[in-house]
C-alpha cells in the first residue's frame, strides 16, 4: 500500500552518513516527495541539504526550520540560491522563529515581535531571492542595492512558515507558498487545515504537517515507546508546543510530562503519555498502524506529511522499512 505524496525530516538522531544514506534510499522511491533536515544546534541545514542534493536527482530539499533571529535575509538568500545550483532547483526554504531561549542565549539577539519580524524577512527574502536589485527600508531589515551576483535559475523558491499560534498561520497563509505545522492533536489539526484552505482558496499553498514516527513490524510496542518518549521530550523542552497542547486538550497531561521530565528525564515524562495523546499526535506502531494513523492526519486536511524519523534499532533499516511501508 502506498500513499499520496511524503515528506521525510532526517534530523540529529543520525549521523551525517545515515543522512546521505538515507536521502539516497529516499531519493528513488516516487512518492518522496522531499527531506527535510531540521536545525536547532547540531547541523547546519544548508550544509547537509548541499551535501544531500549531491546523492540525490529528484526529491526536493527543506529546512525545516531555520530561525530567523540566527540569519540575515539577504545570507538565506544566498543560501537557497546556491543550493538550487547545487540540486537543480530543489530548495524550499523552511522558516520559524526558534525559541526565546535560543535567540537570547545562544545567538545574543533579542527574542522580540516574532510575527512582524517574520512579515518582513518573508518580504525581503523573496525580493532578494529573486535576483533582481532590491531596496528595503523595514523596521527590522534594511538593504541598499543587494543582488545576487549569480542570477538565479528561478524567479522564486518556495518559502514556508512554521506556525504555532493563530497569528503566524494566519501570516502563513497570508505571505508563504506553505505553512509547517507540528505536534497538532488531530482534531485541531482539521479545524486548522479547513481554516487554511479556505483562506488561500485558488492558490497553491502546501499544509505541511510534520509527525514524530516510529515504526518496527517486529517490535511495535519498542516503537510506541521510541515515539512516546520523543513526544514526551518535545513538550518538556517546547514552551510553545506545551503552552498549545495545554489549551488543546491535554492540560493536565502536559503539567504532569513537564514536573516528571523535571525529576527524572525523558524516561520518567514518557511513562505518563497517555495512548490517547500519542495516537493523536504520533504516528507509530508496526506497518499497517502507521499507515492507518498517516491515513487520519492526511483526511484531516494535510497535504504534505512530514515524517520524522526515529529510528527503532539501525537508523538505515529502520528508514527502509519505513520507505516500503509508506
Amino acid at each position: 500500500m502506498t500513499t499520496g505524496k511524503i515528506g521525510y525530516s532526517l534530523g540529529p538522531l543520525l549521523s551525517m552518513h545515515e543522512v546521505l544514506t538515507c536521502a539516497k534510499m529516499a531519493d528513488s522511491h516516487q512518492n518522496v516527495d522531499s527531506l527535510w533536515v531540521p536545525e536547532s544546534w547540531g547541523r547546519e541545514s544548508f550544509a547537509t541539504l548541499g551535501a544531500m542534493s549531491q546523492v540525490t536527482k529528484r526529491v526536493r530539499l527543506g529546512t525545516s526550520i531555520i530561525s530567523i533571529y540566527a540569519r540575515t535575509p539577504g545570507t538565506v538568500a544566498m543560501a537557497a540560491t546556491t543550493l538550487d545550483m547545487l540540486s537543480g532547483d530543489r530548495s524550499i526554504i523552511g522558516l520559524g522563529t526558534s525559541t526565546a531561549a535560543i535567540v537570547e542565549n545562544w545567538h545574543g539577539i533579542k527574542f522580540e515581535r516574532p510575527a512582524s519580524r517574520m512579515k518582513e524577512y518573508v518580504e525581503c527574502l523573496r525580493l532578494m531571492a529573486s535576483g533582481e536589485k532590491v531596496n528595503y527600508r523595514g523596521q527590522f531589515f534594511r538593504a541598499n542595492n543587494f543582488k545576487i551576483m549569480h542570477q538565479p535559475q528561478r524567479k522564486q523558491v518556495p518559502i514556508f512558515v512554521a506556525a504555532v499560534n493563530k497569528k503566524m498561520v494566519s501570516l502563513a497563509s497570508e505571505l508563504a507558498d506553505g505553512v509547517l505545522l507540528y505536534l497538532r492533536p488531530l482534531d485541531e489539526l482539521k479545524k486548522t487545515s479547513a481554516e487554511l484552505k479556505q483562506s488561500t482558496k485558488g492558490r497553491n499553498f502546501e499544509i505541511a504537517s510534520s509527525f514524530i514516527c516510529a515504526l518496527s513490524n517486529k517490535e511495535p510496542e519498542n516503537a510506541r515507546e521510541r515515539a512516546t518518549k520523543t513526544l514526551a521530550f518535545y513538550i518538556a523542552v517546547g514552551k510553545y508546543y506545551s503552552k498549545f497542547l495545554s489549551e488543546n486538550g491535554f492540560k493536565s497531561e502536559v503539567e504532569g510530562i513537564i514536573a516528571a521530565y523535571g525529576k527524572g528525564g525523558a524516561d520518567s515524562a514518557a511513562k505518563l503519555v497517555p495512548d490517547r495523546m500519542l495516537d493523536s499526535l504520533a504516528i507509530c506502531g508496526n506497518g499497517e498502524e502507521c499507515r492507518k494513523s498517516l491515513a487520519r492526519f492526511v483526511s484531516a486536511g494535510v497535504t504534505l506529511p512530514i515524517i520524522q524519523l526515529n529510528p527503532v534499532g539501525d537508523s538505515e533499516s529502520s528508514f527502509r522499512e519505513m520507505l516500503s511501508a509508506f
